[in-house]
């Protein structure tokens, strides 16, 4: 059975146990953003329902201009107001070199990718540096409260960072 079968056949017994449609708007009115990292359980780490909260993911957990597009319509559509940035330890974006792997896309496909996949060296450093760029975004309407923290893929605890 391929993954995605095994998909399918989940969603079918999930569905079978469904108790309804959520409101539209995130009950606890956040915005998480974080990596795509598939050890991240947020719902179980953080004590999240369906329904709680919007998250948004990509490589590294980086602010990009489309994790601040989501993030503006997240706040200025559907009533978000709190963001929460979460990192994480043995990132695949940690000392991951950019210019390399636009070369090898390029090399492979003639096409140079129109998007830079930033890396980092510090993990801390990168945290407070994507706090800052959303709380400096003039998009954002609700700035005053964006906090970062790093979650420990080894022992599922959060440790914020200041």
């Amino acid at each position: 059975m391929s993954a995605i079968d095994h998909l399918v056949h989940a969603n079918a017994r999930f569905a079978e146990t469904f108790p309804g449609p959520r409101p539209l708007r995130p009950k606890l009115r956040l915005t998480v953003i974080t990596c795509m990292d598939s050890r991240l359980d947020l719902f179980g780490a953080l004590g999240l329902d369906i329904g709680d909260a919007h998250l948004i993911r990509n490589a590294g957990g980086i602010p990009t201009d489309d994790v601040l597009r989501s993030l503006a319509l997240s706040q200025r559509a559907l009533g978000t107001r709190e963001v929460v940035i979460i990192h994480h330890t043995q990132c695949g974006m940690d000392g991951f070199d950019d210019d390399a792997f636009r070369a090898e896309l390029e090399a492979e496909s003639g096409e140079a990718p129109p998007w830079r996949v930033a890396g980092f060296t510090d993990l801390y450093e990168d945290t407070r540096r994507s706090v800052e760029t959303v709380r400096n975004c003039a998009w954002i309407p609700h700035r005053e409260d964006v906090r970062g923290f790093v979650f420990d893929v080894a022992t599922a605890t959060i440790t914020e960072v200041t």
